[in-house]
């Protein structure tokens, strides 16, 4: 069944208070957008905003965090703002709301169009004058990751400049060894798509992360249509990105840098860059400090 989405532009609620939707400056609070699918009806999904309390900046550039499975909106906004408090007071803050605590890939519980719906909120979000017009970032933790690597691979808005998947490469559904495929309506990624090039892009994967293996292969936990997901090397899957991009050269043997248990392996001058964590698991996204992701977005 096709998704039929419905962009809620009438109204919103900030701070539990509906008021009309203007032009002019966005603020902070709970935003929806109104979806149907499979699962379900005009179905009002959240979106948090946080705008910086002082931002006398003028137009701010817009970053978006979609948290991991199980997760949620607010949870996420709550942790990601304590521990990047810097990034927060630089950006519009936009924490999207995965359907049954997930982001639809390949046989995650939701069935939503995710990709419709961020789409939706980032053309939404960068009308107000506060924000930049062309400057959105697109960052995910594990399942959210996963979801952000699928934009990567379709979305075409001319907007998004950045995209950091933490914890999550690419996975066999999304590039088959050959090419890169779209998810379609039926979740069975059968259309190549060339993704859109000049986009800047972060991974970070840990050696030990019993979830998504770095080396590639099944995943203990995550499952797929028939047994299990699997994923692609996590220096593979930055390799084939910085293809993608534009790179012409051999795949990097070695790192190109190492600061502490951290070993970066950087494309086209750090446009894409992987950070492999020494001895880290699932949890291997927090071992990248705030500073490099402020350099890599060129703050």
């Amino acid at each position: 069944m096709k998704t039929l989405l419905l962009i809620v532009t009438a109204a919103f609620v900030v701070g539990g208070t509906p008021q009309a939707a203007t032009c002019g400056d966005l603020a902070s609070g709970e935003y929806f957008m109104t979806q149907s699918w499979s699962q379900e009806k005009d179905f009002k999904r959240p979106y948090f905003v946080s705008v910086p309390p002082d931002a006398e900046q003028g137009k701010l550039p817009v970053f978006v965090f979609l948290h991991g499975n199980g997760g949620n909106a607010k949870g996420a906004m709550n942790g990601f703002r304590r521990g990047h408090p810097t990034l927060a007071a630089r950006h519009i803050m936009v924490f999207p709301d995965g359907y049954l605590k997930s982001w639809n890939i390949v046989s995650e519980r939701s069935k939503a169009d995710d990709r419709g719906f961020i789409e939706a909120i980032v053309e939404k979000v960068t009308t107000y004058d506060n924000a930049q017009k062309d400057n959105v970032t697109i960052m995910g933790s594990s399942n959210g990751a996963a979801l952000v690597n699928q934009l990567a691979i379709e979305c075409r808005l001319p907007n998004i400049r950045y995209y950091i998947a933490g914890v999550s490469p690419l996975n066999v559904f999304q590039h088959d060894g050959k090419n890169f495929k779209a998810k379609g309506d039926d979740n069975n990624y059968r259309a190549v798509v060339t993704p859109v090039a000049g986009k800047r892009l972060m991974n970070i994967s840990g050696t030990d992360d019993r979830l998504i293996p770095y080396r590639g292969g099944l995943s203990r936990g995550i499952p797929a249509k028939g047994g299990k997901l699997g994923f692609v090397d996590a220096e593979e899957s930055i390799f084939l990105w910085a293809k993608a991009m534009g790179y012409k050269g051999e795949k990097l043997s070695r790192p190109s840098r190492v600061t502490g248990k951290l070993e970066i392996f950087s494309y086209r001058d750090g446009e894409v860059v992987h950070y492999k964590v020494a001895g880290e698991g699932h949890g291997a996204t927090r071992a990248v400090g705030e500073k490099a992701l402020l350099e890599f977005l060129g703050n």
